[in-house]
């Protein structure tokens, strides 16, 4: 069975996040034969709507009001529902990131529709869409199936793998009438110590109450860097003051799922597993070798931080200026 798939894109300084080239392949997958509609919030001036195409879009509708230069609730909501309404997609797939999360309740609860959030893969068995989903702080997953109404998705940022599938795009201007917007953003002040997306990042490099200090994140900001990674945080280090709450990785922060999690002097608590037990290797460094954290490492080091990680950037400059 064809499905008609829509999807919302982000971008981020101009530039499409990694998630929706994500979600794109997710459409793909859902779509089974059938159209790839994407949304882009901007003018695709620089290319975007190439890079959209290159990941499986059919048509690529482009939204250029003024009031949808920075995410509002309204602004967006108003829009989206009305590209949904032209479209009338047989599914809707979106990134289940800061602006997926707040969006994709809102649309539900205006179309009627279920909602499956935060999911990490997508399965098709007997042409019917399989949902996989974590729940309990990622230690059991379940499988979803919607029984009525049009699937609507958000898509946990690194875990369908992005695959390319070219197609000739159709791009399609799209005026959408924005009204009653109760929120202008006046100004964005970013909060990060890399230029990196924290939830995007391949590598994240965190620090916990170990680091002892906001110096103490020098080092692992240095091992970012040539990794070309994400500084993160626990919740004991941004409540201790070392760092800003932004970086913080766990049940009540931000959920990351890289290829390589590098763990330095933190214990392991619960809640902030829960927002980084699902990476795909977890190397944990702690002086205290029965910190809960060894139980869900892939390798450990026993040790002091401020030794140790110097000595592992300097290793990875050399490693990496070989290749």
């Amino acid at each position: 069975m064809s499905r008609k798939t829509l999807v919302f894109t982000e971008q981020r300084e101009g530039r499409l996040r990694n998630v929706s080239f994500e979600c794109l392949t997710a459409a793909c997958r859902i779509a089974g034969g059938g159209e790839v509609a994407a949304v882009l919030f901007g003018s695709g001036e620089n290319g975007q709507t190439d890079e959209l195409a290159k990941y499986g879009a059919d048509q690529v509708y482009v939204l250029t009001n003024e009031s949808l230069a920075q995410y509002t609730p309204d602004a967006y909501k108003q829009a989206m529902l009305r590209v949904i309404d032209h479209v009338k997609p047989d599914a809707i797939v979106l990134g289940h990131t800061g602006i997926g999360k707040d969006i994709a309740p809102r649309l539900a609860q205006r179309l009627n529709l279920g909602l499956v959030s935060d999911c990490t893969d997508i399965q098709i068995e007997n042409d019917e869409i399989y949902l996989i989903r974590p729940i309990f702080a990622g230690k059991a997953f379940q499988k979803k199936v919607f029984t009525a109404g049009k699937p609507f998705v958000t898509i946990r940022p690194n875990n369908i793998q992005k695959k390319e599938n070219p197609r000739p795009a159709e791009v399609i201007p799209f005026h959408a009438e924005i009204k009653d917007v109760r929120t202008i953003v006046k100004e964005i002040v970013r909060q990060s110590t890399s230029g990196v997306d924290l939830t995007e990042a391949k590598v994240v490099v965190s620090g916990g109450r170990g680091v002892k200090s906001t110096e103490g994140f020098k080092p692992l900001q240095e091992l970012a860097d040539v990794l070309g990674g994400a500084v993160g945080a626990s919740r004991a280090a941004c409540d201790a003051g070392y760092c800003d709450y932004a970086m913080q990785i766990g049940q009540t922060g931000k959920v990351v799922t890289p290829d390589l999690y590098i763990a330095c002097g933190i214990s392991g608590a619960i809640q902030h597993l829960a927002g980084m037990s699902q990476s795909k290797i977890i190397v944990a460094i702690n002086k205290d070798p029965e910190a809960p954290i060894f139980q869900v490492a892939d390798y450990g080091i026993v040790g002091d931080l401020f030794e140790v990680v110097p000595k592992l950037t300097e290793e990875f400059k050399k490693v990496l200026s070989e290749k």
